[in-house]
C-alpha cells in the first residue's frame, strides 16, 4: 500500500483534501506531530473532511519516532532544495511519500540523514511551493502510474 506521510502539517483543510486523495486512491496517511491543529470533529468539519472514516490513518507522536521506525524502508522526501526530480525515481508499492510542514518543509537534519532519498517538484524559478495537498497529488498519482494504478478504475 502506499504511504503518504505529513510531518507536522500545520494547515487542517491541506490534511483534510490529502485525506481525500488518500481515501480516493487507497493509500494510508501517516499524521507525524505536533500538528497545527487539533482533530477534532469541528476542525474536520469546517476542513471538508467527510472522508476521514475511509482513510487509514496512522499517528505518529515525532518525527523521530516515524524516522526511527522506517529508516530501512522506501522513503522519499519531497523538498525544493534538491535537483532530483520526483519524475526520475521509481516506486515500490509500500513506498512512503513524505512532505513536511507547509511554512517550511522538512528539517535540514531529516534531509540530510536521508539526502539520497530527497526528490523535487519541478516549478517555475523564484516560487517558493506548490500547496502540500497539490504536490500530495502529483507526487502520489506519479507513483500509482508507474505501478500500473493498482486496485483502480
Amino acid at each position: 500500500m502506499l504511504n503518504i506521510v505529513l510531518v507536522e502539517p500545520e494547515i487542517p483543510q491541506n490534511t483534510g483534501n490529502v485525506a481525500r486523495t488518500c481515501a480516493c486512491i487507497g493509500a494510508r496517511l501517516h499524521l507525524v506531530e505536533p500538528m497545527g491543529f487539533a482533530v477534532t470533529q469541528r476542525n474536520l468539519a469546517r476542513a471538508g473532511c467527510d472522508y476521514w472514516d475511509d482513510v487509514d490513518i496512522v499517528r505518529w507522536s515525532c518525527a523521530d519516532e516515524f524516522f526511527e521506525a522506517h529508516a530501512t524502508d522506501e522513503l522519499h522526501l519531497f523538498t525544493g532544495h534538491v535537483q532530483a526530480s520526483y519524475a526520475s525515481v521509481s516506486y515500490g508499492r509500500d513506498a512512503y511519500l513524505v512532505f513536511g510542514r507547509e511554512s517550511r518543509g522538512l528539517d535540514e537534519a531529516v534531509m540530510q540523514r536521508f539526502a539520497s532519498a530527497c526528490v523535487r517538484i519541478p516549478m517555475r524559478e523564484g516560487m517558493r511551493s506548490l500547496n502540500l495537498s497539490n504536490s500530495v497529488a502529483i507526487a502520489a498519482y506519479e507513483a500509482l502510474r508507474q505501478q500500473g494504478w493498482p486496485n483502480m478504475a
